[in-house]
């Protein structure tokens, strides 16, 4: 397990201590992916910054998962991709018919790149190549997989076209790795760890999409955005690839006490150099990005921080 280290300056605000001591679990993701690292920082940071206050990070399976956890109280934090965020809080896609109505947010920390790899010599160059092959589609559960399924069948591919397999990143890395899929996709803040792995051990390929094939996920699902991953954002990757992106919330019950939700987001924003040494995806934990990104409504709490530092809050953000 990753060991996370802060200096605390002298400086530092002092929040006034909770009127009692708070356990709080963070919903996470698994170990080889951004969430749990990220949740890690921000348990560090709510441990470090709110008195009163002792924070854990948690190994689930990700975005459908967490929403549960949140909704049952059975975790006081979650991360989780946007639209599964938005299907929990609206009670469409994957939660028809059992809205999650008191899921809230606190704020969208930074973009999820939907990452298809493959190793160098698969023959697999295209999302049409992955026909026919045994593909890892994310854990059960997982934004991964809600992603991943809506991409395929908004571009004519269901699961019956594939040897779909359910893997979580590890996982899927290790089966590509030994040949026991050809493929595997990923929806995760790039670069990953599971990934990056797996470049050091074999010659992999990065599957990139075609300006239609964006076209066509961005019309299935309103939150994706065209992104490209970066040259050399892994070993042997020589060029850019376009992909598509969606943000990652960071969701709370409406029940959340209202200072703990505004400590939480004021902290969030004013350390995120700390996030940022323990994931580059940090870089995108901006007010800014959190504002536009949001698809539900905020927490009261994280509300109040926002109009406290002057960002515009659209009307479906509201309670």
């Amino acid at each position: 397990m990753q060991v996370f280290k802060y200096a605390v300056a002298a400086s530092l605000i002092v929040t006034a201590p909770l009127a009692v001591a708070q356990q709080i679990s963070i919903a996470t993701g698994g170990t080889g992916g951004t969430y749990y690292p990220y949740g890690g920082g921000l348990a560090e940071l709510i441990n470090n910054e709110i008195e009163g206050a002792s924070a854990v990070a948690e190994v689930t399976g990700a975005s459908v998962e967490n929403m549960g956890l949140v909704w049952r109280g059975d975790s006081d934090l979650a991360l989780a991709l946007a639209d599964t965020v938005y299907q929990a809080y609206s009670g469409t896609g994957d939660f028809e018919g059992r809205q999650l109505e008191n899921i809230r947010a606190l704020a969208s920390i930074y973009p999820n790149a939907v990452q298809i790899v493959t190793l160098a010599d698969s023959g697999i160059e295209s999302l049409s190549d992955l026909k026919g092959k045994a593909v890892s589609v994310g854990a059960p559960g997982s934004g991964t997989e809600v992603n991943a399924q809506t991409l395929l069948e908004a571009n004519g591919i269901t699961y019956e076209d594939i040897d779909a397999r359910r893997l979580n990143f590890n996982e899927t890395a290790d089966a590509i790795r030994d040949g026991d899929i050809e493929a595997g996709f990923w929806s995760v803040g790039p670069p990953t760890s599971s990934i990056m792995n797996l470049a050091t051990t074999r010659d992999i390929r990065l599957v990139g999409l075609t300006d239609e094939e964006v076209a066509k996920a961005k019309e299935a699902e309103s939150v994706f955005a065209a992104y490209e991953l970066r040259a050399a954002l892994y070993d042997g990757m020589d060029e850019a690839v376009q992909t598509i992106s969606i943000p990652n919330v960071l969701a709370v019950s409406s029940e959340m006490d209202e200072e703990l939700a505004y400590q939480i987001t004021r902290i969030l924003f004013e350390h995120t150099d700390e996030l940022i040494a323990i994931h580059p995806a940090a870089n995108d934990t901006t007010v800014d990005f959190s504002v536009n990104s949001t698809p539900i409504a905020f927490h009261p709490g994280a509300l109040r921080y926002y109009e406290e530092v002057g960002a515009e809050i659209a009307d479906h953000q509201r309670p």
